[in-house]
């Protein structure tokens, strides 16, 4: 089974190099692929330097265009049968790799999320941010009757079947409730399992916003009723 591990980037140069080594220290991805998508920290040009090199593709944004944007853009690209997704900011570690992997390796799921909220290590902070999460995820179950517990979190894997045919609409964090009430809809088998998280706050960097709180609201409701 071949992995591509998918990392959107954006304005990232403190933290890239120090991912891309932890997914390396895990020895699961077959391929690397990252998106910049407009940074203008110094990123991209740490990014030319490693671009073919250790598996490692880079794919360049000319501008800012989202997150999700970014994600689409790697998913496109990827070559493997089993895509993941993983931030560049630090909160998700890739030693979590192995039991994010488990269930569809064992041929029980063909979607896996990584739960922040099943009692794994995490870090203690941001009580409202954790709060709306969980809000989202309930709409999410009231709407699609599911029992999921993290539908925001940034760790996705997917089989590659998972996304064919799919039309992502969103550019930024909206891509997390399109995604996974497309995924929903279609009736996919999704495994949730428990993962370490280490959030950062708005001094330390952290990008989403107030906004994309009500951009997800409507994107639930509108991916209910539409495709």
């Amino acid at each position: 089974m071949k992995l591509s591990v998918i990392i959107p980037v954006y304005n990232e140069a403190n933290n890239i190099q120090e991912i891309i080594k932890r997914v390396h220290a895990v020895k699961r991805a077959s391929e690397i692929v990252i998106v910049d998508d407009g940074s203008q920290d110094g990123t991209r040009e740490i990014l030319k330097k490693l671009d073919g090199k250790r598996k490692v593709r880079v794919i360049l944004h000319e501008k800012n265009q989202g997150k999700g944007a970014a994600v689409v853009t790697g998913m496109k690209a990827a070559k493997g049968d089993v895509l993941l997704i993983q931030d560049a900011d630090l909160e998700y570690n890739p030693r979590d790799y192995p039991v994010l992997l488990q269930p569809i390796e064992e041929g029980l799921a063909d979607v896996v999320y990584g739960s922040r909220f099943l009692g794994a290590p995490h870090r203690v902070a941001m009580f409202w941010h954790q709060v709306a999460n969980q809000l989202l995820t309930l709409m999410t179950n009231i709407l699609y009757d599911s029992i999921l517990t993290d539908m925001e979190t940034g760790y996705k894997v997917f089989r590659r079947e998972v996304i064919e045919g799919m039309n992502i609409r969103s550019k930024r964090f909206n891509f997390e409730p399109e995604f996974t009430a497309k995924i929903l809809k279609r009736k996919y088998r999704i495994f949730e399992v428990p993962i370490s998280f280490n959030p950062r706050d708005y001094s330390e960097g952290k990008k989403i916003k107030l906004k994309d709180a009500f951009e997800a609201v409507w994107a639930l409701l509108r991916y209910r009723f539409f495709d």
